[in-house]
């Protein structure tokens, strides 16, 4: 498997919990959506999977390591082959399309050549081509989605984590996002989608997990009805 999760709880400073005992597997390849209302824990479980976030209880098995057993020093290359798309998009401001996207690259040391030549290729590629050298500024919520995808994609990671990624632009742009989304679980990336919009759930007829006040109610087909 991809990503495990052993009876995850997440709980802060003693108080009520966030996450309750979950556990579910992603296999390779896989495409999933992850559900529920608002304050369900949607995007502190993104957080615990992308390993920014400690659970308080429960054990990650993530690539094939056991995160319990791991470094710290070693988390940041399993990091690395897991991209995430912030609902805020946070592409740096005085940076171009072109140089937010090559970000992630840049700091694992490629060769300036293949990032030019690479992130120039993908940023055509999400329709971004004709605005390489555009600063976020000058983008619209649309096309600062797509150069926040380029940017979690651009070191082709196994996992891709996407926190709510059309819920801030048009339905237009959000229909280009997901024919991106599908295109690229053709091509071998796992993903995990936050979302509480239910008709892109049905449009593009994934498996769903619900989240309900911190707890995994069940994994469930898109035609299902949550309760």
């Amino acid at each position: 498997m991809l990503l495990t999760l052993n009876h995850i709880g997440l709980r802060y400073n003693q108080n009520r919990a966030v996450l309750q005992n979950i556990s579910f597997s992603l296999a390779p390849g896989s495409f999933h959506f992850l559900t529920g209302p608002s304050g369900a824990g949607k995007s502190s479980l993104l957080r615990i999977i992308y390993l920014a976030e400690k659970p308080s209880e429960g054990n990650i098995n993530l690539f094939g390591h056991d995160i319990a057993k791991m470094a710290r020093h070693e988390l940041p290359a399993l990091r690395r082959q897991i991209g995430v798309i912030f609902q805020d998009f946070r592409l740096i401001p005085h940076l171009s399309a072109l140089e937010n996207a090559a970000l992630p690259l840049r700091l694992a040391g490629a060769r300036e050549d293949y990032i030019q030549r690479h992130t120039s290729e993908l940023l055509d590629w999400v329709g971004l081509g004709d605005r390489l050298h555009a600063l976020p500024s000058s983008l619209s919520g649309g096309e600062q989605q797509r150069a926040a995808i380029a940017r979690a994609i651009v070191n082709k990671p196994k996992l891709l984590l996407a926190d709510e990624p059309t819920g801030n632009v048009d339905e237009e742009s959000a229909m280009r996002l997901t024919h991106l989304f599908n295109e690229l679980n053709k091509m071998g990336t796992a993903i995990v989608l936050a979302t509480h919009q239910q008709d892109l759930i049905q449009r593009l007829n994934k498996p769903s997990l619900w989240l309900k006040e911190g707890r995994l109610i069940a994994p469930f087909p898109p035609s299902a009805k949550a309760a």
